[in-house]
């Protein structure tokens, strides 16, 4: 990371930044050029602290096909966007946060399809929320399993050489 500065390496601190973001962006190998996808996800961390990331979606499609021939990944998720423009210097940038990584994705069999399903509602702040069963046959449920992951944050608003920015949410 060329902005050591901004490197988030703490698992706790990327962790906290998974646990706001609402969308995680998976990359996989395609013969050409990467194939990404934006999807929902739920968040697990194992008794070895290893991050297993979860997503659904449905039994055939491109992504699986990608998945059977090769199951290595990437992701990339972000949150807590704000545009920070100094009117008078003429200049505008962006805070943020985020987190990229990588790793390897398993589909999981039929017996544990219920608990990842569980996981991904809960990190959608619906612990019990009553999914309707019957759709899980006709469902595909798959992890991530992080093998190696950075985070970043931008905060322009607390640097000391920006005088008072005029900040602008979005």
């Amino acid at each position: 990371m060329r902005r050591n500065d901004r490197e988030v390496t703490e698992f706790a601190d990327i962790v906290s930044i998974i646990e706001k973001c609402d969308v995680c962006r998976l990359a996989l190998n395609d013969e050409n050029y990467p194939y990404i996808l934006p999807l929902n996800f739920g968040l697990n961390i194992t008794e070895e602290n290893v991050l297993e990331l979860y997503f659904h979606g449905a039994t055939e499609g491109t992504k699986l096909d990608l998945i059977a021939k090769d199951n290595r990944a990437s992701f990339e998720m972000d949150c807590e966007h704000n545009l920070v423009s100094d009117i008078e210097r003429g200049s505008c940038t962006m805070e943020y946060q985020s987190v990229i990584g990588r790793g390897h994705i398993e589909i999981l069999p039929e017996n544990e399809k219920y608990d990842a399903l569980c996981i991904l509602m809960k990190h959608y702040h619906m612990d019990t929320f009553p999914f309707n069963k019957d759709v899980m046959p006709r469902t595909t449920v798959f992890k991530l399993i992080v093998e190696h992951m950075t985070g970043k944050i931008r905060l322009k608003r607390n640097d000391p050489q920006t005088p008072s920015p005029r900040t602008i949410r979005k």
